[in-house]
C-alpha cells in the first residue's frame, strides 16, 4: 500500500473514531435539557446514555468478524452510514423512548465503525510504522472522549441539544463516499459467522453490563442485579465452552494463550475504566468547585486533553523504537499519580494544571501502546478480530469505570458532599490505573520479541 493510500486510511479511520468516541459522552451535558424537552424520567435519562454503550459493547466482536469476511472498507462505510442515520433519528426524537431506541441503533453503528477502523489501520501499516499510526489514531480518539461533555455543553448552550446529533450527518455524507473511493479493501481470513457464539457473548455482555450499570440504583443484592450478573456469568462460561468446540469460533481462544495479547487487553480495559470514570466527573467538578459553565469547564480541561494531541503521536513513534511495555506501564503509573493528585482537590484551579498534565501525558503514552501490542501479538490476517476483542474490552472498561466511580461517589455522599465524594471517586480511578500498570508488566519487551512477531500476508480485496 502506498503512502497516499495510508494517509487516507489514517485520516478516515481517525474521523470515524472521532465521531464514535465523541458521542459516547457528548450527551451527558445535555441531559437536563433533554429531560425538560421530552419529559424524561431519571431512568430514561440513564438509558439515553447506557443504550449506546450496551449495543456498542455487545456487537463489536461480531462486526470485526463480518468485516474480515465481507471486506473491512465496505463494512466500515456501512457502519458510518448507519451511525449517521441513527444520529438523525436521535435529533428528530419526539419522545424519550424514541431517543433511547435511536441511541441503541447508533451504538450498533459505532460497534461496526470502531473495530473496523482499527482493523483498516492494522492492514494498511507495516509493523515498523503501525505504532506511529495508532498513536495519531489514539490521540484523536482520546481527545474525542475527553472533550465530549464540553462539546455537548457548548453545542447545547449555543444551538440546541438536537445539534449534538445533527453534526454527525453532514460529516457522514462526506466521509462515506471518500472511504469507498480512497481506502483500499482488505480482508482477514474468511470464516463462517459463529451465530451461536455471537448470541451467547452478546447476551453475556448484556447481562454483565446491565448488572453493573443497575447495581447502585437497584441494589447490589437485589434480584435484578444478582440475576443479571449470574446470568451473564453463566452465559459467558457457556460461550467459552462453545468456542472450544465450534468449527469456526467467533473468538479463537488460542489468541489468549499469548501472554502479550492478554496483558495488552487487560491494560486497555483498566486504562479506559479509569479514563472514562474520571471524565464523567471532571467537568462536573470544574462547574461545582469553581463555578464554571460547561464551555469554560471544557477549556479548563485543556491541560489534560491537549497532551493527547501532542504526546500520543510521539508515544506511537517510541513504540516502534523501544516496544510497548515501558509506555504502557509508565503511562498508566503517570495516570495514577495524576489522578491521585487531582483527588486531593485544590482551592484554586491553577493548582490542578500540573496534575492534569501528568495524567494526560500518562494516558497519551499508554493508549497507543496498549492498542499496538494487542494488534502486533497476532498474525496479520487476525488483526480485524484482535481489534474487535480489544475494542470490546476497552468499551466495557469505560462502562465499568463510570459505574464503579459513580458507586464510590454515591457511597461517599454524592452531590450532597460533592467535593469529598469526588475525591474518593477519582482516587479509585488512580487505583484502576495502578492495576493497569501491573497488567502491563505481562507485555514482552522488545528484546524478548525481536523480529519474531507473527506477521502474515493477508488476502487483499
Amino acid at each position: 500500500m502506498n503512502s497516499n493510500e495510508q494517509r487516507w486510511v489514517l485520516g478516515l479511520s481517525s474521523l470515524g473514531s472521532l465521531m464514535v468516541a465523541l458521542d459516547a459522552l457528548v450527551v451527558a451535558a445535555a441531559l437536563t435539557t433533554i429531560r425538560h424537552d421530552l419529559g424524561a424520567s431519571i431512568a430514561q435519562l440513564q438509558w439515553t446514555v447506557n443504550a449506546y454503550s450496551l449495543s456498542f459493547a455487545m456487537l463489536m466482536m461480531v462486526a470485526a468478524v463480518l468485516g474480515d469476511r465481507w471486506g473491512r472498507r465496505r463494512t466500515f462505510a456501512a457502519g458510518l452510514a448507519l451511525f449517521c442515520a441513527a444520529s438523525a433519528a436521535c435529533a428528530l426524537a419526539p419522545s424519550a423512548a424514541w431517543l433511547i431506541a435511536a441511541r441503541a441503533v447508533q451504538g450498533v453503528g459505532a460497534a461496526v465503525v470502531m473495530p473496523l477502523a482499527v482493523g483498516l489501520l492494522g492492514a494498511a501499516f507495516p509493523p515498523e510504522r503501525r505504532g506511529w499510526a495508532t498513536g495519531i489514531f489514539s490521540g484523536v480518539t482520546g481527545i474525542a472522549v475527553l472533550s465530549g461533555p464540553a462539546v455537548g455543553g457548548a453545542v447545547t448552550e449555543g444551538l440546541a441539544w438536537q445539534w449534538i446529533f445533527w453534526i454527525n450527518v453532514p460529516v457522514g455524507l462526506v466521509a462515506v463516499p471518500l472511504v469507498l473511493r480512497f481506502v483500499p479493501e482488505s480482508r482477514g481470513t474468511a470464516r463462517p459467522v459463529d451465530v451461536r457464539g455471537a448470541a451467547l457473548i452478546s447476551l453475556a455482555v448484556l447481562g454483565l453490563v446491565w448488572g453493573v450499570v443497575r447495581g447502585e440504583a437497584a441494589g447490589w443484592t437485589s434480584v435484578e442485579v444478582l440475576g443479571a450478573l449470574t446470568g451473564g456469568a453463566a452465559l459467558a462460561l457457556a460461550f467459552l465452552a462453545w468456542e472450544t468446540r465450534a468449527a469456526a469460533p467467533l473468538v479463537p481462544l488460542s489468541l489468549f494463550r499469548s501472554r502479550v495479547f492478554s496483558a495488552g487487553n487487560a491494560a486497555g480495559f483498566l486504562l479506559t475504566a479509569a479514563l472514562y470514570g474520571a471524565v464523567f466527573f471532571m467537568a462536573q467538578y470544574m462547574q461545582t468547585a469553581y463555578g464554571s459553565g460547561p464551555f469554560r469547564a471544557g477549556l479548563q480541561l485543556l491541560p489534560w486533553t491537549a497532551t493527547l494531541f501532542l504526546v500520543a503521536p510521539l508515544a506511537g513513534r517510541l513504540v516502534d523504537r523501544i516496544g510497548e511495555r515501558p509506555l504502557v506501564v509508565g503511562g498508566l503509573l503517570l495516570q495514577a499519580i495524576g489522578l491521585f493528585w487531582v483527588s486531593r482537590g485544590a482551592d484554586h484551579y491553577s493548582a490542578l494544571v500540573l496534575p492534569l498534565v501528568v495524567a494526560g501525558c500518562g494516558v497519551s503514552m499508554a493508549m497507543p501502546a496498549a492498542q499496538s501490542v494487542s494488534l502486533s501479538a497476532v498474525p496479520r490476517p487476525a488483526v480485524g478480530l484482535a481489534s474487535g476483542i480489544y475494542s470490546t474490552a476497552r468499551q466495557l472498561g469505560g462502562v465499568v469505570g463510570v459505574v464503579v466511580l459513580s458507586a464510590v461517589f454515591a457511597a461517599a455522599g454524592g452531590y450532597g458532599s460533592f467535593l469529598t465524594a469526588f475525591g474518593r471517586a477519582i482516587a479509585v480511578g488512580g487505583v484502576l490505573s495502578t492495576l493497569g500498570a501491573l497488567a502491563g508488566l505481562g507485555i514482552a519487551t522488545r528484546s524478548e520479541t525481536g523480529a519474531a512477531r507473527p506477521e502474515l500476508v493477508e488476502e487483499r480485496g
